[in-house]
């Protein structure tokens, strides 16, 4: 019987490699910026706003940029190979991502998912090719992935890989992108770019690239109230825990997670939910267009920041992230029977908000 030629193989597999190297390189190149929009409210004159779009990407949300990086990082490691299963942990948007590019790369996916995720997501996984493993316990979603890991599939491990996956000194990383269109604005330094933490791989990319460029915008993390990464800021404890839930998918995590750098975020601003929902609802009054509930969550903290800067009596700009597409939470977060159900009535905020933007 012929035995296998081991050097062969190997080769195939480096071919392998090459190629699927190529194809995200090349998705990256055909992939145009995420626009970058600009709002200006009357109850906050001198002072621009700006949001930057991330769920236009392919696969609908930030995690886009995070779930190449992820894919890259574990082939050029070593970590993934030819016909190899692939698995993460995650509430949606990131398994949505990582599913798009394992369909780009003939690969099978599954995520690992709270079953309470939003059926919306669930689906477009589903729809995408990909596998859901729906766990009862969301504190059990990452031991799922790791236990289907065991078993021989690849591990992207967006909680444990993100910091790191992500090229934070440039290579048209978001901060980079922000600070590129920023240019020609009025106000191009940001006093503030505020962003959600669910891996806390944005925050460490944003955090540490605007050191890198020595500059002196601030970074503010918009968290859940008690959600563990705003626990965890404040004592600088990676074993802080969540001391409340949440219903914002995506942010609020139970646990600090590896990625989550304390010392690159200047400031965290804890949001309640009804306050996040009622914010996600004026979105589309603002902006003609549904996002998530984290979007919601980021417009709540410039506003907190954008009235301290008010009273200060300064002038300049504060940028953030709209980090998916609110389709995704049709049957929950836009659904005001769900709302009633969980205890939310997001209507008396969201007039307060509005009378907020518009100066009253």
């Amino acid at each position: 019987m012929t035995q296998p030629d081991p050097l062969r193989a190997g080769i195939a597999s480096r071919d392998w490699l090459r190629q699927s190297i190529a194809v995200l390189q090349q998705e990256a190149a055909r992939s145009a910026d995420t626009h970058l929009l600009r709002l200006a409210f009357p109850g906050f004159p001198g002072i621009d706003f700006y949001f930057k779009d991330e769920a236009s990407h392919p696969s609908g949300s930030l995690k886009h940029r995070l779930a190449r990086s992820l894919y890259l990082y574990a082939l050029c490691n070593g970590r993934l190979s030819q016909g190899q299963a692939v698995v993460d942990a995650s509430s949606g948007s990131t398994a949505i991502s990582e599913a798009w590019f394992a369909r780009l790369l003939g690969l099978r996916f599954t995520a690992v998912m709270p079953a309470g995720t939003a059926p919306g997501k669930i689906a477009d996984v589903r729809a995408l090719g990909g596998h859901c493993e729906l766990i009862e316990d969301p504190a059990q979603v990452a031991a799922g992935a790791a236990a289907l890991a065991d078993a021989g599939a690849c591990h992207l491990d967006q909680f444990g890989m993100a910091e790191r996956a992500t090229d934070w000194r440039g290579n048209n990383n978001i901060a980079e992108s922000i600070l590129a269109q920023m240019t020609l604005e009025p106000h191009p330094q940001p006093a503030w770019i505020v962003c959600g933490a669910g891996t806390g791989g944005t925050s460490a990319t944003i955090g540490r690239y605007l050191r890198y460029r020595g500059l002196d915008t601030r970074l503010c993390v918009a968290e859940p109230r008690g959600a563990a990464f705003a626990v965890g800021w404040r004592s600088r404890s990676m074993q802080a825990r969540a001391t409340a839930g949440t219903l914002i998918e995506g942010i609020g995590r139970q646990c600090a997670e590896p990625s989550f750098l304390f010392d690159v975020v200047d400031r965290v601003l804890e949001v309640d939910d009804v306050q996040s929902v009622a914010a996600t609802w004026l979105l589309p009054e603002l902006l003609g267009g549904r996002y998530g509930g984290s979007s919601g969550t980021n417009l709540v903290a410039c506003l907190q920041l954008a009235t301290e800067m008010r009273k200060r009596g300064e002038r300049g700009s504060i940028v953030s992230l709209l980090c998916d597409r609110g389709e995704r939470y049709q049957q929950t977060l836009f659904d005001p029977q769900w709302l009633a159900a969980h205890g939310i009535a997001p209507e008396v905020e969201l007039q307060q908000l509005r009378e907020r933007v518009m100066g009253r």
